[in-house]
């Protein structure tokens, strides 16, 4: 076999598409988020304000986080320097799982090296745990939870998105015998739209089901201390499994699980995503640490967050832009074709130094490519005009005549 011909056809298959996928070079400035430097292939330089990052609060340039991360550094060095099991267990990671256990009302807190790993970790190992367990899982869920269903060799059933009709038929259709779980997220990040956590719950309760909720888009930003839409609903007590991140609202690296302490002890115990992995650098532990003790109380942040994706969404539906909105900060706009997606995302960066990158499939299924923004606390009234001035005319000029587009 000719090796190289086969990836030029893989890769050539994905430019056909439009579908290619370019790495911006940026580089955040500290204090300036989100004003940064894209670096051009050609060693140029220019002015950007990020619109697509998972910053979502701006916490990775807190100086909360930064002085916690810099005091762990000096203090322990760079790395962990082994597993959790073997060398890499520190105090900053005690710390940060008894902030997160605290933070969702639980016995227990896992660190992951990031959510992915998390989600397909536990999910993976959870029919080790009780043999013959079905899950059922939502069509949406991320790739991740996919992950982590497929691999586990156990039975699963998957639901339509948000469906409760769907789910209750398939819990009715199987053994009441058998052992089942649940599992959804709280706000689906490509369309911004909630679950219904307290009918599934509810449907949990009746079929005898373990309930599993991905609150990545959700943690930090809502709730009374920022645990999330299962915290907002006050349904956290109902939810057996919380995955989490680090790496979007508390601004930093890292996933985790929250549950019983019994449920950690065995996922600790024989899931190999964890056990095989050296576990995050201290450093990184002690800022995420600092970042949940933070927005436990930092309520005007959470407020303003949630009013500055209001006022994006007012003012690009004022446009008469193709938006979604379920009411989260997610603040997707649909284009619906991977090519003029593309081109738009590009004009935003050259013209107007707006970056925002397309989301086509697989993300998001064909025929909904689309600009994914995502306002923060520090996206003032500045940064807002300039973007619905830019989607204005462009969209106006360009996104209207198809020829234009795809030139």
């Amino acid at each position: 076999m000719d090796f190289s011909a086969k990836l030029d056809e893989a890769i050539a298959r994905l430019h056909d598409e439009g579908r290619y996928r370019t790495f911006i070079d940026i580089e955040r400035q500290k204090g300036q988020f989100p004003h940064a430097i894209w670096r051009r292939p050609d060693g140029t330089e220019q002015p950007v304000t990020v619109w697509c990052g998972n910053d979502y609060l701006g916490m990775g340039q807190h100086p909360v986080v930064l002085d916690a991360m810099h005091e762990a550094l000096d203090a322990t060095g760079a790395g962990s320097g082994g597993t959790r099991n073997i060398s890499g267990t520190t105090v900053y990671h005690k710390r940060l799982e008894a902030e997160l256990a605290d933070l969702h009302g639980k016995e227990a807190a896992l660190l992951f090296t990031s959510a992915y790993i998390a989600n397909d970790a536990t999910l993976s190992t959870l029919p080790k745990l009780f043999p013959g367990l079905i899950i059922y899982s939502d069509e949406l869920n991320h790739a991740s939870m996919i992950e982590g269903v497929r691999r586990n060799g156990g039975a699963k059933r998957i639901f339509k998105h948000n469906d409760l009709d769907h789910l209750r038929a398939l819990l009715a259709a199987d053994d009441p015998a058998a052992p089942k779980l649940i599992a959804f997220e709280s706000v689906y990040s490509m369309d911004g739209d909630f679950a219904p956590i307290q009918a599934i719950c509810d449907l949990a309760d009746e079929f005898g089901a373990l309930t599993y909720i991905d609150e990545v888009h959700a943690v930090g930003m809502y709730g009374r201390r920022g645990a999330g839409v299962a915290e907002r609903d006050r349904l956290m007590h109902r939810i057996d499994i919380i995955n989490g991140t680090l790496a979007k609202a508390f601004g930093v690296m890292g996933g985790y699980i929250a549950a019983s302490a019994k449920m950690c002890d065995a996922i600790r115990s024989y899931a190999p995503g964890f056990i095989f992995t050296t576990s995050l650098p201290p450093a990184v532990a002690a800022g995420a640490a600092a970042s949940v003790a933070h927005l436990k109380t930092d309520h005007a942040l959470r407020e303003k967050h949630q009013t500055q994706a209001k006022t994006l969404k007012l003012r690009l539906k004022g446009l008469g832009l193709p938006l979604i909105d379920h009411g989260s900060h997610i603040v997707p706009v649909i284009v619906g074709d991977p090519v003029h997606t593309k081109k738009l995302s590009d004009m935003l960066l050259e013209g107007f130094g707006i970056y925002v990158q397309p989301i086509n499939f697989p993300t998001v299924p064909r025929g909904t490519e689309r600009l994914r923004f995502t306002p923060s606390p520090v996206h003032g009234p500045k940064e807002i005009d300039q973007l619905v001035h830019a989607m204005d005319e462009l969209w106006s000029h360009c996104a209207l005549n198809r020829s234009e587009l795809s030139a």
